[in-house]
């Protein structure tokens, strides 16, 4: 394929230099000479192993050039891919002016193009930011319409410095963002026959995954660092407990914790937070992330009940209120907070779980709710259609599989606040509300 890349910074050089040397013609455009004096003469203009033996190569066999004129290299390409800068402004915000510049030489080059063009964002953006600024400024620029004209995918990068060309030509995934199925094809011809699953999803949903990679890459680094400070502080060996817990590929590295919903609770994780956050303290070590796990946990519950009262309607039923599936435990489950504050605010509440029978209950979780939460026992309700006839609000506080049967038994009226999403109702009632989604 004929490929213009503009931006030949990092990721632009060596996406020229990986795509050359996968057989596609490239020419690359930037307003810096000197950066296009090298690639032409067979050199990188950036150090990154591999990228300099790549381009002397693709520039030996005619599959790689570079200008400064956007015009040429449009009208010469099937597909342009952007790669300019999005760095911060003082106030934290994304600078786009090199963006929207691009997107304004693009645009002129489309106004003469003959033919259908795909246009793709490499560059690192916040989501919305490719239909509020990029479409429009294209639109305006070329006199034409996406999505019939021309065509805009998102193609977000995951490259590490050091090793570029490895994650180039071995990506743990490859992810293309489309507003229609014609311009991702173009797009996903360009990665025929790399490693790793090829995802192809709305555009906005392609720009936020950049976000949860980056910030969870920040966190995961800030928690080993917490982690280490303790452990030195305590004179233990940080790295032998970090490569232990990494070791752990069920929970620890795996996404069995990274599904968004309803806060943590349960017997372990809230009270080991609060003991590791106090032995902290006590040894003079400071874990702000730590620190803010619990309150932010907090803010979910908070978030959980604005939800409820914003709906308007007083009668509630929850469906599960053990803080997870296939268990009984009601220690500090949030869900029983929540439960107490609307008893507190005069709602009209049921609750049914079918694994919380106070008959059957032994030790510590029948102490808890004749000692802890006894008005609780009062609320609770035998089967699932006790709480279908009487709620306005059916809140799924749990994916217990039974749940999933009363998407067919939903009234019109009942709204429904779901903490885990349940496929089966999600797609079938009207007043459907995800607590994060």
């Amino acid at each position: 394929m004929k490929v213009s890349i503009f931006g030949l910074g990092y990721v632009g050089t060596v996406s020229a230099a990986c795509l050359a040397g996968r057989k596609h013609s490239i020419i690359g455009v930037d307003s810096n000479a000197v950066k296009v004096d090298m690639i032409n003469a067979g050199t990188s203009p950036v150090i990154e192993p591999g990228v300099n033996e790549k381009i002397a190569y693709a520039v030996r066999a005619g599959n790689l050039r570079a200008t400064s004129i956007a015009e040429e290299a449009v009208l010469e390409t099937e597909l342009s891919i952007i790669c300019v800068g999005t760095p911060s402004k003082p106030n934290g915000d994304l600078d786009c002016s090199h963006l929207e510049n691009v997107c304004k030489e693009i645009g002129q080059a489309l106004a003469k193009k003959i033919g259908f063009h795909v246009v793709v964002i490499r560059s690192t953006v916040l989501p919305g930011i490719i239909k509020e600024k990029v479409i429009p400024v294209l639109e305006r620029k070329s006199g034409k319409k996406s999505g019939v004209d021309f065509g805009v995918c998102n193609n977000p990068e995951f490259l590490r410095e050091g090793s570029a060309v490895f994650d180039f030509l071995n990506p743990s995934k490859t992810v293309i963002g489309e507003m229609e199925a014609c311009s991702g094809d173009i797009v996903q011809s360009l990665y025929e026959g790399l490693p790793g699953p090829l995802i192809r999803c709305a555009i906005e949903v392609s720009e936020m995954v950049k976000y949860a990679d980056n910030s969870f890459h920040a966190i995961k680094v800030a928690f080993a660092n917490e982690i280490g400070k303790f452990c030195k502080a305590v004179c233990i060996d940080s790295h032998q407990v970090m490569d232990i817990f990494c070791q752990d590929t069920k929970l620890n590295l795996s996404p069995y914790y990274l599904k968004p919903g309803f806060a943590f609770g349960g017997s372990c994780l809230p009270k080991d937070i609060r003991a590791l956050n106090y032995r902290a303290q006590n040894a003079d070590v400071a874990m702000p992330l730590l620190n803010a796990v619990l309150p932010s946990n907090q803010m979910q519950i908070e978030h959980g009940f604005k939800l409820i009262l914003s709906m308007g309607k007083k009668s509630v039923g929850f469906l599960g209120f053990s803080f997870k599936a296939g268990t009984d435990d009601l220690r500090e489950s949030p869900l029983v907070e929540l439960i107490e504050r609307l008893i507190g605010k005069g709602f009209d509440l049921k609750l049914y779980d079918g694994n919380v029978n106070v008959a059957k209950l032994t030790g510590a979780n029948r102490d808890y709710i004749f000692k802890v939460i006894p008005h609780i026992e009062r609320l609770m309700v035998d089967g699932m259609d006790k709480i279908l006839e009487h709620a306005e609000i059916i809140v799924i506080g749990n994916n217990a599989p039974e749940f999933g049967s009363i998407a067919g038994k939903l009234r019109p009226d009942q709204v429904v606040i779901d903490f885990v999403r349940i496929r089966q109702i999600e797609e079938t009632h009207e007043y459907y509300q995800g607590i994060c989604w």
